[in-house]
């Protein structure tokens, strides 16, 4: 559920196909830019955010399956 434009980064993480923790993850390793925080300390993003998101995991996920080895399984 938006709020105020915002999403949580469970409905992100719902929109690309992959679990919270790997966004996590991606921030953590600074594979992705961190996201901005509301008063709490909670992760908000909007919709440039999740374009954002979306281009890395397309451009990393999408270039694995074209290997060789992807193919074989």
């Amino acid at each position: 559920m938006q709020r105020n434009g915002k999403l949580t980064i469970t409905e992100v993480a719902d929109r690309l196909g992959v679990t919270p923790k790997t966004i996590m993850r991606w921030e953590q390793t600074g594979k992705v830019n961190a996201s901005k925080r509301d008063w709490r300390g909670w992760r908000v993003y909007d919709e440039s955010d999740v374009e954002r998101l979306r281009a890395f995991f397309e451009a990393t996920y999408n270039s694995w399956r074209e290997t060789p080895y992807a193919q074989t399984k």
